[in-house]
């Protein structure tokens, strides 16, 4: 089963029309990928060993509008491991529904935060990392 993050659409996340904004589905999701990581990877170590998360690309479909109050279940897992990237499945549905609001896929790699490179994803990191499959 996929990690499970709970929003609830506030006014501010709107925009002219009353419907959630499209920039604020990528904090949404950004939201629910450290609430992923953190459950699952310890970061203290991660961060002593100089390594971070640094997304490289998101491709997000919007499917049906959000508005004031809608509570979002945003599903969240690792879809993709591969050498040097790995991508992160995402769907956001209304909380209690099949109503599909959007889904991205958002691939990202591992760099080393003192030469600013990507590292492979293998050893510690790529067992890491496969934490985050459902």
């Amino acid at each position: 089963m996929a990690h499970l993050t709970r929003i609830k659409v506030r006014g501010y996340h709107l925009d002219l029309y009353g419907h959630v904004n499209n920039a604020r589905y990528l904090e949404f999701l950004e939201e629910a990928r450290w609430s992923l990581v953190e459950e699952r990877i310890d970061l203290a170590e991660w961060q002593r060993r100089g390594l971070a998360f640094t997304v490289v690309k998101i491709a997000i479909n919007y499917r049906r509008a959000a508005s004031l109050g809608d509570v979002l279940e945003i599903h969240s897992s690792l879809s993709e491991l591969g050498r040097k990237s790995a991508k992160i499945h995402q769907k956001v549905y209304l909380e209690g529904a099949d109503t599909l609001v959007a889904d991205a896929d958002v691939t990202f790699v591992i760099v080393d935060a003192t030469t600013e490179k990507a590292l492979p994803l293998e050893g510690e990191i790529s067992k890491s990392l496969r934490a985050l499959k459902t």
